[in-house]
C-alpha cells in the first residue's frame, strides 16, 4: 500500500538528525586507535578515504530505496536487481557485519565502563540488551536525539580538555604507505556505521527525491568535520603511536590535557552512546535474521515471531549469543575488521544493484562504480585475519544456501 502524502512528516532537518544520531555512536570512540595502528599520522587521510565510500554507498543505496520502497535494503535490492543469490549474499554479509558490530560496540562499552578487565562488562550489555529487546523495548525517535545531544557534548569535552591543556604535539608527515592507509580506513568505515538509515526514509520524508540525497550529503559532511575534528584532536594529544596503544582513547585525550575531572564525563558518555546503538542495532539485525528465515534463505525456525511483542525471539537471541561468542574470542581490532568485511561486501553488493539501474545517469554510474571499487579495495586491505574469517563465513553461508535450493547465481526473469 502506497503512502499517504499525509504521512510524510519528516522534513530536511528531521532526516539530518535520524543519519547523525544513526552515525555518531560507538565507532568514534573505538575506531581511532585501531586505524592509527594501521596508518599512524595518516590517519586523517584514511578517515576522508572511508567517508568518500560511504557516500558513494549511501547515495547507491537511496538510488536503490526509490525504486524498491519496501523493508530490507540491499537484501531485497539484490535479489530484485541482481538474483537471488546475490540479494542472499548482501543479507548474509549485513547479518555478519553487523552481529560482529554488536560486538565492537560492547567491547567498546566495555573498555569505557572498566579499562582493566573490558570483557565482563561486554558480555553483560549484551545480555542486558538481548534481554531489553526480548521485551519488545526499542529506542525511540526521542531517546535517539537525547543520545546524540550526549554523544556531541561528550565529544565536545574532549576536544575542549585535550587542546586546553596545552599538552599538544606537531603531527607527523604520514610514514604508513598506501596500503596501511587503505587498512585504517577500512577500520574507519565501522565509525560510519548507520549512515544508510537515512535511506530507508523513503515513505516518511516531504519530497523524499530530493531531501533523502541532500540529507545523505549533509549528515556525512557534518559527520565527517566531527570525526575530523575529534581525530586530530587525538592525534595532536596522543601522537599516533598513544594513540594506536589506547583501549580508551578518548578518555586519555581528555585526561592528557590535565582535566582528570572530564574522565567520569566521558566514560559515561561513551558508555551511553555505545549502549543507545547497540540496542537498536541488535534488534535490527535480528529482524533481518528472521526475514531471512522467513524466505527460507536460512532455517526457518529463525522466523518465529512473537504474537504479543512482535519480537522474533530466536532471531534476536541467535544475535545475542553470537555477539557474546565473538566479545570471547576476539578483541576490539579483531572485531571491527570482521565488521568491516561482511558492511563492505554488504554495500558491494548494493553499489552493483544500483549500476543496473535504468535510466542511468552519468554521475549516478560513476558513483556507483566508485563505491564498488572502494568496498573491494577496503575489503581486500583489511587485516588478513579478518578477510581470511570473513570469506570463510560467507563460504559457509553460500554453501549452506546451496546445499536447501541448489539455485545458479542467475538474474531473476
Amino acid at each position: 500500500m502506497a503512502n499517504s502524502e499525509g504521512l510524510r512528516r519528516l522534513g530536511p532537518v528531521d532526516a539530518v538528525v535520524i543519519g547523525l544520531a544513526s552515525m555518531l555512536g560507538a565507532g568514534v570512540f573505538s575506531a581511532f586507535g585501531p586505524a592509527a595502528a594501521a596508518a599512524g599520522s595518516g590517519v586523517m587521510i584514511a578517515l576522508l578515504v572511508a567517508g568518500v565510500v560511504a557516500y558513494c554507498n549511501a547515495t547507491s543505496s537511496a538510488r536503490l530505496a526509490a525504486r524498491h520502497p519496501e523493508s530490507g535494503g540491499t537484501y531485497v535490492y539484490g535479489r530484485r536487481q541482481l538474483g537471488p543469490v546475490w540479494g542472499f549474499t548482501a543479507g548474509w554479509g549485513f547479518v555478519v557485519g553487523k552481529t560482529a558490530s554488536c560486538a565492537a560496540m560492547a567491547l567498546t562499552f566495555g573498555a569505557y565502563v572498566w579499562q582493566a578487565n573490558p570483557t565482563v562488562p561486554a558480555v553483560a550489555v549484551v545480555v542486558a540488551l538481548t534481554a531489553v529487546n526480548l521485551l519488545g523495548v526499542t529506542r525511540t525517535a526521542l531517546a535517539a536525539r537525547v543520545l546524540l545531544v550526549v554523544t556531541l557534548a561528550t565529544l565536545a569535552l574532549v576536544v575542549a580538555a585535550g587542546l586546553g591543556g596545552g599538552r599538544t604535539q606537531p603531527i607527523e608527515p604520514p610514514t604508513a604507505g598506501p596500503l596501511g592507509i587503505l587498512q585504517a580506513a577500512g577500520l574507519l568505515f565501522f565509525a560510519f556505521a548507520g549512515y544508510a538509515r537515512i535511506t530507508t526514509l523513503g515513505g516518511e520524508v516531504r519530497d523524499p527525491q530530493r531531501t533523502i540525497p541532500r540529507a545523505v550529503a549533509i549528515a556525512l559532511g557534518v559527520v565527517l568535520v566531527v570525526y575530523a575534528t575529534v581525530g586530530t584532536t587525538a592525534l595532536l594529544v596522543l601522537g599516533p603511536d598513544g594513540l594506536a596503544r589506547a583501549t580508551a582513547p578518548l578518555v586519555d585525550v581528555a585526561t592528557a590535557g590535565g582535566l582528570s575531572a572530564a574522565e567520569p564525563v566521558v566514560r559515561a558518555g561513551a558508555a551511553a552512546a555505545c549502549a543507545g546503538v547497540l540496542l537498536t542495532l541488535i534488534a535490527g539485525v535480528g529482524r533481518t535474521l528472521s526475514a531471512m528465515a522467513a524466505d527460507r534463505e536460512l532455517p526457518h525456525a529463525l522466523a518465529a515471531v512473537d504474537p504479543r511483542s512482535g519480537v522474533p525471539r530466536r532471531a534476536e537471541l541467535a544475535v545475542g549469543l553470537v555477539a557474546v561468542v565473538i566479545v570471547l574470542v576476539a578483541d576490539l581490532r579483531g572485531a571491527i575488521g570482521f565488521a568491516g568485511v561482511g558492511v563492505l561486501v554488504y554495500y558491494a553488493v548494493a553499489n552493483t544493484a544500483a549500476l543496473t539501474l535504468r535510466p542511468a545517469r552519468g554521475w549516478t554510474r560513476v558513483v556507483a562504480g566508485l563505491g564498488l571499487a572502494g568496498c573491494v579495495l577496503l575489503v581486500l586491505t583489511l587485516p588478513l585475519d579478518a578477510v581470511a574469517v570473513g570469506a570463510a563465513v560467507f563460504a559457509v553461508g553460500l554453501a549452506g544456501r546451496a546445499l536447501r535450493t541448489r539455485g545458479p547465481f542467475r538474474r531473476p526473469r
